[in-house]
């Protein structure tokens, strides 16, 4: 199987094609807004399996009814420093949102907060969510289950989500340091990518429907992926799962698929926000003095900064072809 070219793109003509393209689906406004801004977020960054193609997913979601993209999500404050919402079928992107400035406020308040949200659509692109905390200087914690993608061991069959989880830290001058990971050894949009190319994925990635080890993408799609680093990558995926659940959302086990069927995953999310100026010992300062340290030693401090938007984004043909017919727009 040849695989699709890939052009480049004008950063505000992709983000006007993706807009219209989920207005003409059915989005609400504020809900192609974040999306779109998700998405060329995870571009950015490189993040590319959760960037502008998984605009697709949100839109084949929406036509089968997997996702209400007009949602609007209930929100309750469980305690000073708690707050919730309730994703009522839509993504997580609109009910975070929507209790961003409380969520900060009382992160202020009280030195620490914690959100949680239940009944929502997959995630997506994790580190957009704490690093716009950490933007406003607050170190971030975030956790996601998703439906069930993950054996803790070959053998063990489809029991946990890839469930990633992501954290931002401040750093001086409205730097960020993020880090976004599934608890997968890979993103399944990675293995479906490749599915969809013919090509193989590494050892180590997934198990086959018998529970046998396989570097053939199609079998792995009909088996189930492995977590990262054996039964400790399994352990984060169970930290994630219990965090996730705290919000009342399905478990991974019991939540539908994101990408077939006609119901809304109903997965949960938990968010830790932390205000780092309430601590001693200048934390921000004190922390970017240590990365920079270990940095003249050769290490590269993990994840990803904060990067000035992209002008231009590659993507792949068949990819732009799909926003523009669903933007209505004519296909060169």
């Amino acid at each position: 199987m040849t695989t699709s070219p890939e052009v480049p793109v004008q950063r505000a003509v992709i983000a006007r094609l993706a807009r219209i393209a989920m207005q003409r689906a059915g989005a609400a406004d504020n809900v192609a807004e974040l999306l779109v801004d998700a998405a060329l977020f995870a571009e950015d960054r490189g993040m590319r399996g959760v960037g502008v193609a998984h605009l697709l997913d949100y839109l084949r979601a929406i036509d089968d009814g997997r996702m209400d993209a007009t949602a609007v999500p209930t929100m309750d404050r469980l305690g000073p420093a708690l707050l919730a919402c309730d994703a009522q079928g839509g993504p997580f992107h609109t009910g975070f949102d929507a209790v961003f400035d409380d969520l900060v406020a009382a992160a202020r308040n009280a030195g620490v907060a914690v959100f949680v949200q239940s009944g929502a659509f997959a995630g997506g692109q994790l580190g957009w969510f704490t690093e716009r905390l950490s933007t406003h200087g607050l170190a971030a914690l975030g956790a996601i289950n998703s439906n069930a993608l993950l054996a803790t061991a070959p053998g063990t069959g489809r029991v946990l989500g890839t469930n990633p989880m992501s954290y931002s830290f401040p750093r001086p001058d409205g730097q960020v340091m993020t880090v976004d990971q599934a608890a997968s050894a890979s993103a399944y949009v990675n293995v479906r990518e490749a599915a969809a190319k013919g090509q193989p994925i590494p050892d180590g990635w997934a198990v086959d429907s018998a529970g046998v080890p396989t570097t053939d993408a199609d079998a792995a799609l009909r088996g189930a992926m492995l977590p990262f680093g054996g039964y400790k990558g399994a352990n984060i995926a169970w930290m994630v799962e219990l965090l996730a659940g705290m919000s009342g959302g399905n478990w991974s086990i019991d939540s539908p698929p994101f990408d077939s069927g006609f119901e809304c995953p109903g997965v949960g999310m938990f968010i830790l926000a932390i205000d780092v100026s309430k601590l001693r010992h200048d934390f921000v300062e004190r922390a970017d003095a240590h990365i920079r340290r270990l940095g003249k030693q050769g290490v590269r401090p993990p994840g990803t900064p904060r990067v000035e938007p992209l002008d231009q984004v590659f993507l792949r043909a068949d990819v732009l072809e799909a926003l523009r017919r669903r933007a209505g727009h004519p296909v060169a």
